[in-house]
């Protein structure tokens, strides 16, 4: 159903129940509505970079950068999807087989298959969530993606990378951040961001001593977080249980 139909219905509903005269009704709607569109407006990004934690090993930031802004988007990826985009970022750097969003790209060249851009619509918990717009014989698809592997498509494809205002302004931040008592620097404030959400990441310790209940409800968490490496460690040892 069309988006003004509701708003139009809502209007009616309000107005019959008397709450409201018609003129109040529609006041409260359409400052309803420029609140929404104001959430849901889209702001194109770009990859400013790639940073490293110099305490947490195997930990990176991808740094998103507002395009025609001064805010930034710091997104916590794994170290291969690391890879995968500052290869792609480097054009100079060839690998001698492809990688696995290489061979994709491939793939879907061969049956016409076009990414043409990328939405990151989702923050929960700390995850972001993201989302391939694709076409094939001009019919639009919309396929779920991990945010790490939607940008390192979009970078392949030349692709516009977007999200939501509200996003923004949720896990966001600009060129001075500002501290508890000073302003601290771009760098510092990420190393802070790289170090502080490595530290809130599920530690799984001696599995060993873990019972079966926990251990499921572990899993369950780790796939929620994307620590599909740890999760690894843990459905490994479920399963040396039940054998």
């Amino acid at each position: 159903m069309d988006a003004n139909l509701i708003i139009n219905y809502i209007l009616i509903l309000l107005n019959k129940q008397g709450k409201y005269t018609f003129v109040e009704s529609k006041y409260i709607l359409n400052y309803i509505k420029k609140i929404n569109n104001s959430k849901m407006k889209l702001i194109q990004m770009s990859v400013k970079g790639i940073s490293y934690s110099d305490t947490q090993t195997g930990a990176y930031a991808l740094i998103l950068s507002e395009e025609d802004g001064e805010r930034k988007l710091p997104i916590i990826i794994g170290g291969f999807e690391a890879q995968s985009i500052a290869i792609a970022l480097e054009q100079e750097i060839k690998p001698g087989r492809p990688l696995t969003h290489d061979l994709f790209k491939s793939f879907a060249e061969r049956f016409n298959i076009l990414v043409k851009q990328v939405i990151i619509h989702k923050l929960v918990d700390g995850v972001f969530y993201a989302s391939l717009i694709c076409e094939r014989d001009k019919i639009e698809e919309i396929i779920d993606s991990r945010t790490s592997d939607a940008i390192a498509l979009a970078l392949r494809y030349k692709a516009p990378i977007y999200t939501y205002d509200y996003i923004l302004k949720k896990a966001g931040f600009t060129a001075a951040v500002s501290g508890s008592s000073k302003k601290i620097s771009e760098d510092n404030w990420i190393q802070n961001f790289v170090t502080e959400k490595s530290n809130t990441k599920e530690e799984i310790g001696d599995l060993k001593k873990l019972s079966i209940p926990k251990l499921k409800t572990l899993l369950t968490k780790l796939v929620n977080q994307e620590s599909y490496e740890k999760a690894a460690r843990v459905r490994d040892e479920l399963s040396k249980r039940k054998s």
